[in-house]
């Protein structure tokens, strides 16, 4: 019967996580490889923890009463948390699960003195570390001490910072239980913490070590400044000598002391180059029997290597798979370019994968673009380097900084890199037919796609997708878009390039683009004013919005005065653009039309903060200061030398800008309604798997590729470990932040701007809409949360089209991600609001409710107040 209730560590390997937790599951496996020393101990198995729960019946009452509470209760958390603590500390050992624990303990030597560790069985696993979210007891000599540590770690499940951790990770407390591992002591001359990647760059060629004198507790708790030595390919190539004040030693009386170490010695390193090597090579075949870069915790003693635990790093991004071929690779962030770094779900990366004109790689539940071969060519090199420097000054800062290691050598184009074969292509006209013809060849497009898709269904439907995407990756490759696309944007570089030279003008298309014809993103703001003024009027309409709280409310409205034509109204607008949605690429996400409260808010501050008819002023304002600004821009023109012929091209540009540059968004708006069309007919279908029993809802197709959809209708089985396994996955991802260059090392390079001409204090980023604004900042990172006034500047991490209605009611935009010409800054321009983008951390250096100044000429923030 014991035997349930202790296993030494050589009884154990990485599949007993259930029974001896993540942290024992790894020392067990430690154990195991060759060359690794591990301190001896046992473990006191999760059966031991159930047996003392099930002691005390009153602790269901209050795991019951815990979780109901919200996160931010922290007042009942710590009361709860600390009545469970107490009861269970309070408990009697039964005396054979007493004799199990000593008779293991008298293996080791009865008076040996042990560390005393937590070992939850959702603690040191692949997708969460809760690395210190229980308790370590060191230096526990006795029998009697042992079995006290040991319920106290019992009871440490539920520190308040565990129960936090696990109500901000959704991890059911009762779901949770707790081993705990019994460990001989090591007494170190040093100790510390050895990462096999780096944790700061991500990089895996290079082992980060952190070492500090005495026990390691002393750098966990952040009470010294470690030595820090970054090792790659067996040698030294960083270091950093702390000033190591203190040190946590054994107490001779049990326990732990600090101790004040001699000020000759604290500026000693605490190994040396030859020993950082080493234990970086111990790191390497640890981390190679793990399958995964390791946080190592080590001691050093006698000049011997004791491992005392290993984890996995879960902060680390994740590399693309096809960097594992051996060879150097650079991958680009799609996210920062379509504006959503959020992570996506299977289905919506393998629509967008499957509909992409580029080969992209997932990682992360993000997606890449690998670029290795254009930096390898001088000229896609040159190609490249000079469209992101008009486009994006991070994204080109972090690849000068690649080009500068050599980290992709530069090979000879293999042919004169010249004009494709053939006539090439003749200049575009400017002539707003050609937008015409685009607009209504897409459209036909769309309605032969909701023409033929109807009545389909099973095998049938999803291979009907799959040759109607190849028809969609036809029309996005249609020459004619991509030279109208061009047309806007060449014009746009021009005029900021030639009217800064010729004028001194900073960023002079932005007023000169403002209220372009034909940008569906810029007229769906515009039309939600629209919607406003016909809910204005009604009281009661207003009212039921402010109350709205689930997609019912549209149904409610035609009982009250004024209500059916407010629903006709917001209908009108959701025919239009109702599937779009925050994160629109990922075709799960809720669109507008399934899930309408999300608009309640943007309506109502149209409601509160605009007069009757603001959609048709603010239109027609922006085209009269763009065409005074085109009037005093050629005037001035015409005063220079040659002055007639600069303002002859200048107003040719004006009107490409004008004619082309409403066109950039209207592809994604095509895209973004192809996809509602498939997630219509993907979603009648789950609701037939789930009927069938196949499904066990119809949101678990989210979790499978377009694929493996398929193969689930085919033969009618799922497999519900892999949608299990691919919903953690998700959330692991979801806190991650993807960088906007990646290497196949796992770098993670974000670049930086090289400006010393700058306020201090002020918060740098990329002028993409001119102008000045002060005003309140209001940090939003959700718009369902938005609550504006006029006057209010936006601060968020990305704005894709579908935060295009809050801008009707701000002064200002910040963003940290987007360039030139992503959707933030296009519609910024158009609406005039000064705007500057790729302000890295603003959410988190900027607070909601200061107020700031936007300097969108120049690129830069200030923080007022």
């Amino acid at each position: 019967m014991t035997d349930r209730y202790v296993l030494d560590f050589r009884e154990i390997d990485q599949t007993q996580v259930t029974v001896v937790g993540g942290k024992g599951a790894n020392l067990g496996e430690l154990s195991r490889i060759e060359g690794i020393r591990v301190p001896a101990g046992f473990c006191v198995t999760t059966d031991a923890f159930q047996r003392i729960m099930a002691e005390a019946p009153s602790i269901d009452d209050l795991l019951d009463r815990l979780s109901r509470l919200e996160l931010d209760d922290r007042e009942a958390i710590r009361t709860l948390s600390g009545e469970i603590r107490q009861t269970i500390e309070s408990l009697a050992i039964p005396d054979d699960l007493a004799a199990a624990i000593t008779g293991a303990l008298a293996r080791l030597g009865e008076q040996a003195a042990c560390a005393v560790r937590s070992s939850a069985t959702a603690e040191d696993l692949p997708t969460a570390s809760f690395a210190g979210q229980q308790d370590t007891y060191l230096n526990v000599v006795g029998p009697a001490a042992i079995l006290q540590h040991v319920s106290r770690c019992w009871a440490s499940l539920f520190t308040e910072r565990a129960v936090t951790y696990r109500l901000r990770n959704g991890i059911d407390h009762r779901t949770v239980r707790m081993a705990v591992v019994v460990q001989r002591m090591v007494f170190p001359r040093a100790s510390g913490i050895l990462f096999t990647a780096d944790p700061i760059t991500g990089n895996r060629k290079v082992a980060s070590v952190e070492a500090s004198f005495g026990l390691g507790e002393a750098l966990v708790s952040g009470l010294v400044n470690a030595d820090t030595y970054k090792v790659r390919d067996g040698e030294v190539v960083a270091r950093t000598i702390g000033a190591k004040q203190l040190a946590i030693l054994p107490s001779p009386a049990g326990g732990t002391e600090e101790q004040s170490i001699e000020p000759e010695r604290q500026a000693q390193p605490a190994l040396t180059d030859a020993q950082a090597v080493r234990l970086a090579q111990l790191g390497r075949r640890i981390e190679a029997h793990f399958g995964r870069p390791q946080d190592i915790e080590w001691c050093l003693a006698d000049d011997d290597f004791h491992i005392v635990q290993s984890r996995p790093i879960t902060t680390l991004f994740p590399i693309p798979a096809a960097a594992a071929d051996g060879e150097n690779h650079v991958y680009l962030s799609v996210g920062h370019q379509q504006m959503m770094t959020d992570p996506m779900k299977p289905l919506g990366l393998s629509v967008w994968l499957l509909t992409a004109m580029a080969p992209m790689h997932e990682a992360g539940g993000r997606l890449f673009v690998d670029i290795t071969r254009h930096l390898s060519s001088p000229a896609g090199r040159a190609g490249l380097m000079g469209m992101v420097a008009k486009s994006d000054l991070l994204v080109g800062d972090a690849l000068q900084t690649i080009i500068d290691r050599d980290f992709i050598p530069l090979r000879p184009d293999e042919a004169p890199m010249g004009p494709p074969p053939g006539d090439a292509p003749a200049p575009i006209e400017t002539d707003p037919a050609i937008v015409t013809e685009l607009v209504e060849r897409s459209e036909a497009v769309l309605a032969a796609l909701k023409r033929d898709i109807a009545g389909k269904s099973g095998p049938a439907l999803i291979e009907f997708l799959l040759e109607a995407i190849q028809e969609h990756k036809r029309f996005l490759g249609d020459p004619l878009s991509t030279r109208v696309i061009m047309a806007g944007a060449e014009a746009t570089w021009w005029l900021n390039e030639r009217l800064q030279a010729w004028l001194g003008i900073q960023n002079a298309a932005g007023t000169l683009s403002q209220s372009v014809p034909g940008n569906v993103t810029s007229e769906m703001g515009l039309a939600l004013l629209d919607v406003a003024d016909a809910i204005r009027p009604h009281p009661e309409v207003v009212a039921l919005l402010q109350q709205a709280e689930d997609e019912h409310f549209l149904d409610e409205l035609p009982r009250l005065a004024g209500g059916r034509e407010a629903r006709d109204a917001i209908q009108a607008w959701l025919a239009l653009y109702g599937m779009r949605c925050p994160g629109e690429i990922d075709i799960t996400r809720p669109r507008w039309i399934e899930r309408p409260t999300m608009l309640v808010p943007a309506i109502l501050g149209n409601v509160r903060n605009f007069p009757p008819g603001e959609a048709a002023r603010r239109f027609e304002q922006g085209r009269r200061e763009a065409e005074n600004q085109e009037q005093e821009v050629l005037e001035r023109l015409r005063a220079l030398p040659d002055g007639e012929g600069k303002a002859e091209e200048t107003k040719r540009m004006i009107d490409r800008v004008r004619t082309f540059a409403g066109y950039r968004e209207y592809p994604k708006y095509a895209i973004v309604s192809r996809y509602f069309v498939y997630k219509q007919a993907l979603m009648e279908e789950a609701g037939r798997l789930l009927q069938a029993g196949v499904l066990r809802e119809k949101e678990d197709i989210f979790w499978l590729t377009l694929q493996e959809l398929h193969d689930v209708v085919r033969t009618g089985r799922v497999d519900d470990a892999l949608i299990r396994r691919r919903k953690d996955a998700f959330r692991s991802y979801q806190v991650l932040t993807p960088p906007r260059v990646l290497t196949s090392e796992g770098e993670m390079i974000n670049g930086a701007y090289r400006r010393d001409d700058l306020p201090a204090g002020a918060l740098v980023g990329l002028a993409v809409s001119a102008g000045t604004v002060e005003g309140r900042a209001r940090v939003i990172l959700d718009m369902a949360d938005a609550d504006l006034e006029p006057g209010d500047i936006l601060v968020t991490a990305f704005t894709d089209p579908s935060w295009t209605p809050l801008f009707v009611a701000i002064k200002g935009l910040v963003t940290e991600v987007g360039g030139l010409m992503t959707h933030g800054a296009v519609i910024a321009r158009e609406y005039g609001l000064p705007a500057v983008v790729g302000v890295q951390h603003a959410t988190r250096l900027i607070r909601d409710g200061q107020r700031i100044r936007v300097h969108g000429t120049d690129g830069y923030v200030e923080i007022l107040a």
